[in-house]
């Protein structure tokens, strides 16, 4: 188990007085002894050199200490300050090495930081994806837009209404992840506007089913609804949103069957679920549910899947209210999604 260094201090100064103490006494018996046996002449003669072996006597425990306890706290630190320069020539998988002798203070130290060089690597992944994958959504519409550009520009397409409203839903399709990025962004900034006031997430549920009764009409989705009580200090406009997403995503993924929408008061939390019998997700899959872009499975194609963002915009929101949102298996065999906040 590693000591404080305030202890080892403390204990180094105390061994080093006591050294220094019982030195001091050995110095002064020595000379009465060289007085003693007429020695005294001998003693003036060469007294620069006794007073420097007795200096050195007394010194050398206070080098020896001090070089044990420097040694000791300059050892993590070395650690630490060669992470720190890997980190900043761009390798974030450097981590600083603790040993067993190591102070408790030391230690603190090198986990904590670890733990920080750790976030910054997963953040720095994240980018380099998100980056990617940006680039891969906003590429497909982009390149439709332009190759039906150039056509009309050419004279090679005809242009026609059905061509038009083609156009404008990638257009509507570029807009709508340029809104979500920057939603995600704001959330993630801390600086995305909530306006809390009262709400029964009851209400605003019903709401929400309202609204999208057409698209459960197309996707042959029955709506069940299992209410309780759920009032709650939130955004109203953002609770339809995380629905809005949620009935979305399982219009995408889990057509044809019936969807169950709750909303809960359990224990100091309140909130909604969305539990559909589409395929659900694996175990390891649900694990990144909530990363930009990814999609689970055959989802990936743009054909049948959205623009991977609606989940990671459900749990942004949900942290914004200090609260939550998870996924996992549904009774039904399907994806359950709960979001929840405090009340």
């Amino acid at each position: 188990m590693a000591r404080s260094l305030n202890v080892q201090i403390i204990r180094a100064m105390f061994v080093l007085t006591i050294v220094e103490f019982f030195t001091h006494i050995l110095a002064v018996q020595l000379l009465i002894v060289m007085v003693e046996w007429s020695l005294v002449v001998l003693h003036e003669e060469y007294a620069w050199f006794y007073t420097i072996t007795i200096f050195s006597v007394g010194l050398i425990p206070g080098v020896v200490v001090g070089w044990r306890l420097a040694h000791k706290i300059m050892r993590p630190l070395k650690s630490v300050a060669t992470a720190v320069r890997s980190i900043a020539s761009g390798d974030f998988s450097a981590r600083a090495k603790a040993d067993r002798s190591s102070f408790s203070e030391a230690e603190s130290l090198i986990v904590d930081f670890n733990a920080m060089a750790a976030r910054m690597e997963r953040a720095e992944d994240e980018l380099k994806y998100s980056n990617s994958a940006t680039a891969h959504e906003l590429r497909t519409p982009l390149t439709v837009l332009l190759a039906n550009l150039q056509g009309l520009s050419d004279g090679v397409v005809e242009p026609s209404s059905v061509l038009y409203e083609r156009l404008i839903c990638q257009v509507k399709d570029l807009t709508r992840i340029v809104e979500d990025l920057r939603t995600l962004d704001l959330a993630n900034g801390g600086t995305l506007e909530i306006e809390l006031e009262e709400v029964d997430l009851t209400v605003e549920a019903e709401v929400v089913i309202s609204s999208m009764e057409q698209e459960f009409v197309t996707a042959g989705i029955t709506i069940e609804r299992e209410f309780g009580r759920a009032v709650v200090l939130a955004d109203p406009r953002r609770m339809r949103q995380v629905l809005l997403a949620l009935l979305d995503n399982a219009c995408r993924y889990a057509p044809g069957g019936p969807v169950v929408v709750q909303t809960f008061t359990a224990e100091n939390r309140a909130g909604m679920r969305c539990l559909d019998t589409g395929p659900g997700m694996p175990l390891d899959a649900q694990v990144r549910a909530f990363d930009r872009f990814w999609r689970g499975g055959d989802s990936r194609a743009r054909v049948s899947g959205g623009s991977g963002l609606g989940l990671s915009i459900v749990r942004a929101i949900a942290r914004l209210h200090d609260g939550d949102a998870t996924v996992g298996t549904s009774s039904k065999g399907g994806l359950a999604v709960e979001i929840w906040v405090p009340l």
